[in-house]
């Protein structure tokens, strides 16, 4: 089993490049917030836990989100891998998923880092607010924020697996192709 995480900014190409990878090497894709949606929509036990959590206007806990991706790797003992997308966000939430892979025999293949100036970022998204009809990617401050939150808060995740030597940096500019082709070149590295 091959898992990967894949990050990047808003507007860095990151759900294209997922959705080429998931299909190109037969990964499970693993949104968090997508396990949180279905886990509450199935009134599952950690799905209703996670829903009064949520209505009290609260995030929810590690051990939640954990317990949720456990679920989700048990309920697919056929995927040659999952493409993590959206966690983990914070040191302790990629120790608690090292810990979980652990227990199921496996690990992080590779964090794949897509790299974008700001200036193309801003581009870009303020180009996709023209038909999205998301109103964060309309306007160029709210967006420069965002960036900013999003370099905050994963560089965390990647100073934790780089002591790992797992943290591989893409350029995310160029053609939806060139950039694939670098992300499979390093998936290949690994996989072989």
């Amino acid at each position: 089993m091959f898992n990967i995480i894949l990050f990047g900014p808003p507007g860095s190409g990151k759900g294209t490049q997922s959705e080429k990878l998931i299909a190109t090497y037969g990964l499970k894709h693993l949104s968090t917030g997508d396990l949180l949606r279905s886990e509450i929509a199935a009134r599952t036990p950690l799905g209703l836990e996670a829903k009064n959590i949520m209505d009290r206007g609260e995030l929810v806990p590690d051990e939640v989100v954990v317990g949720m991706i456990s679920s989700a790797l048990d309920a697919n003992p056929q995927a040659k891998g999952f493409l993590f997308d959206g966690f983990p966000r914070t040191e302790a939430q990629s120790e608690a998923l090292d810990k979980l892979l652990r227990l199921k025999n496996t690990e992080i293949g590779v964090v794949l880092a897509l790299d974008v100036s700001e200036e193309e970022l801003v581009k870009r998204l303020l180009n996709r607010g023209l038909t999205s009809g998301r109103s964060d990617d309309t306007n160029e401050s709210v967006i420069r924020a965002r960036i900013t939150e999003y370099k905050k808060k994963t560089t965390v995740v990647a100073d934790y697996y780089q002591q790992f030597d797992k943290v591989v940096i893409v350029a995310g500019e160029g053609t939806v192709e060139e950039i694939f082709s670098a992300l499979c070149s390093e998936i290949d590295k690994r996989l072989s």
